[in-house]
């Protein structure tokens, strides 16, 4: 079971990357950086669902199947899957050092402390590697919050898109809480 999830969402990341630059090619800054990336959402659902380690699978089998949507070299793009695979961890690593904790997926508190950290992480470890590659002549904070600011606002609408989803399920009669979680 763990594979078909691991797979499916490593399918998911590249499609919603692929939709994401359909849909908001208006909020498009650069090659790299757009003020609205769904994506980055996936990056944190992929670490919270399947835990760390088969949730840093998923996004580097996602971004690989992404290497060809880029006009870039083969080094530069494994470089920013290992970037985009990196930042969620980060997060998770500092949310679990700061607060002595895991995060708990329940909590709009942890996940909106962990999706800050992450949005945080994920800017600034693509811009300084972009510097020691030198794909980038110097370190832009402009464009490291650009970063930040669209992963903040694809983060966010994918949870509200979530959210929605879920609840329009429940409203079907899927059931998502369990014997032990009552409704209120």
């Amino acid at each position: 079971m763990h594979i078909v999830l691991i797979l499916a969402l490593a399918v998911l990341y590249p499609a919603t990357h692929i939709l994401n630059g359909w849909l908001f090619d208006f909020a498009t800054i650069s090659d790299n950086v757009s003020l609205i990336y769904l994506p980055a959402f996936l990056r944190l659902f992929n670490l919270l669902v399947l835990g760390p380690a088969f949730g840093t699978i998923s996004t580097i089998l996602g971004g690989l199947l992404l290497l060809s949507q880029f006009d870039e070299p083969l080094r530069v793009g494994l470089l920013n899957i290992a970037c985009s695979s990196a930042g969620p961890l980060i997060a998770l690593l500092c949310f679990r050092i700061y607060m002595k904790r895991q995060p708990e997926i329940t909590s709009l508190r942890d996940l909106g402390s962990l999706t800050l950290l992450y949005c945080v992480s994920n800017s600034v470890i693509h811009h300084v590697t972009w510097v020691l590659i030198e794909k980038s002549e110097a370190f832009e904070l402009t464009e490291v919050f650009w970063m930040f600011l669209g992963d903040l606002n694809g983060a966010l609408l994918g949870a509200y898109l979530m959210k929605a989803i879920l609840d329009y399920l429940e409203k079907k009669g899927v059931n998502f809480s369990g014997p032990s979680q009552r409704k209120r």
